[in-house]
C-alpha cells in the first residue's frame, strides 16, 4: 500500500490536496507551483487518501471482474431457477457498491499501519537463496493460513445465533452470480478478510507478492461464484463446491482447498447433478433444490433456545 500511496500521491492527490487547501508560503522546488499546507506524512492525509484508493480500486476490480466473469463464464440457465430472485443483479450489485465503503472504513488501521511501517511487509530484491525460497514458500503459506482462516471464521457465521445477524444477507443469493461475490454484509465481509490482513502483521512477506496476492483473492471471490463448474477437482475448493455451499449451506466453508472442510467433516464433493449440465438445468432438480435450501435456511434463522 505505501508504494501505492506514494504513486497516487505524487500524480494525483498532491495535486487535488493543493487546490483544496493550498500553502500560501511553500511552493514545489520542480515545479514551482503551489503545494499543499496538508503534507504526505500527516496520519490524517494518510487514512483519507487510503480510505480513497481502497475504495475506488475495490469497485473498479470488483465491476470489471465480476462483469468479464457474468457476461463470458457465468451460466445464464440458472437464472431459471426458482431461487433466482426478480433483479437479483441489480440487488447484488447494489449491495456490494454500498458494502465497500464499509469493509474499507474498518480494514482502515491496517491499511494505514502497513504504510506506517508498523507490519511484517517488507521489500527489495532477494539477494540470496534463502531469500528466494522464503519468496516461494510465502505464497503457499499465506494462502494455507488464510483458508484456515476463512474456514473457521465462515463456520461460525454459519451457527443459528450468528447467521442472521451477519451472514445471512449474502446467502440471500442462493444462486449467486459473479456479482454475488462481494455482496456481503459489511462486518460478514471484513471478519472473512480479517485473516489476509492479519497475515502481513503476523508473517513476513514482500510487499509486491502481498499485493499480487490481494488481487488474486478477488479475482478468486469472483470466480468461486461463477456458476461454470470447470474444474472436477477434489482438492480445490471450486465454484461447484461454493454453489453447494450456497445451495445446502453447511457444507464446504472453505475458501482455496477442501482441506478444512475435510478434517471439519464439512466437505461434500460436487458430483453430477453439478456436472452434468441436463442433470443441473432439469426444472425437478431445481425445484427440489429450491425445497432444501428453505428448509435448511429455516432452520438456521431461528436460534436454538437454551
Amino acid at each position: 500500500m505505501d508504494t501505492i500511496l506514494h504513486y497516487t500521491d505524487e500524480y494525483f492527490f498532491d495535486i487535488v490536496y493543493a487546490k483544496i487547501w493550498p500553502s500560501h508560503t511553500l511552493v514545489s522546488n520542480v515545479t514551482g507551483a503551489v503545494v499543499s499546507s496538508w503534507p504526505r506524512e500527516d496520519f490524517w492525509r494518510i487514512n483519507c487518501s487510503v480510505f480513497a484508493i481502497t475504495c475506488f480500486f475495490g469497485w473498479a476490480l470488483y465491476l470489471i471482474t465480476a462483469s468479464l466473469s457474468y457476461y463470458f463464464v457465468f451460466d445464464h440457465d440458472y437464472m431459471k431457477h426458482p431461487k433466482f430472485l426478480k433483479n437479483q443483479v441489480r440487488m447484488e450489485i447494489e449491495c456490494a457498491l454500498s458494502a465497500i465503503p464499509w469493509m474499507t472504513l474498518m480494514t482502515l488501521p491496517l491499511f494505514t499501519g502497513e504504510v506506517l511501517g508498523k507490519s511484517m511487509l517488507y521489500g527489495g530484491v532477494p539477494k540470496t537463496l534463502y531469500d528466494w525460497i522464503y519468496l516461494a514458500l510465502s505464497l503457499p503459506s499465506f494462502l494455507f493460513f488464510t483458508d484456515c482462516g476463512i474456514y473457521w471464521f465462515h463456520r461460525w457465521m454459519h451457527h443459528p445465533k450468528v447467521y442472521k445477524y451477519l451472514h445471512k444477507l449474502h446467502h440471500k443469493w442462493v444462486i449467486p452470480t459473479p456479482f454475488a461475490s462481494h455482496a456481503f454484509n459489511p462486518m460478514d465481509g471484513f471478519i472473512q478478510s480479517f485473516p489476509y490482513h492479519i497475515y502481513a502483521y503476523m508473517i513476513p512477506m514482500h510487499k509486491y507478492l502481498y499485493l499480487g496476492s490481494f488481487v488474486f483473492v478477488n479475482f478468486w471471490t469472483v470466480m468461486i461464484h461463477d456458476g461454470e463448474f470447470i474444474s472436477h477437482s477434489s482438492v480445490i475448493n471450486t465454484s461447484a463446491h461454493h454453489f453447494i455451499h450456497h445451495v445446502y449451506f453447511n457444507y464446504n466453508y472453505g475458501q482455496y482447498f477442501t482441506l478444512w472442510d475435510i478434517l471439519g467433516n464439512s466437505h461434500r464433493q460436487p458430483g453430477e447433478e453439478q456436472y452434468d449440465k441436463a442433470i443441473r438445468d432439469d426444472h425437478k432438480v431445481m425445484a427440489r433444490q429450491a425445497h432444501e435450501a428453505n428448509t435448511i435456511e429455516g432452520k438456521l434463522a431461528k436460534p436454538k433456545t437454551l
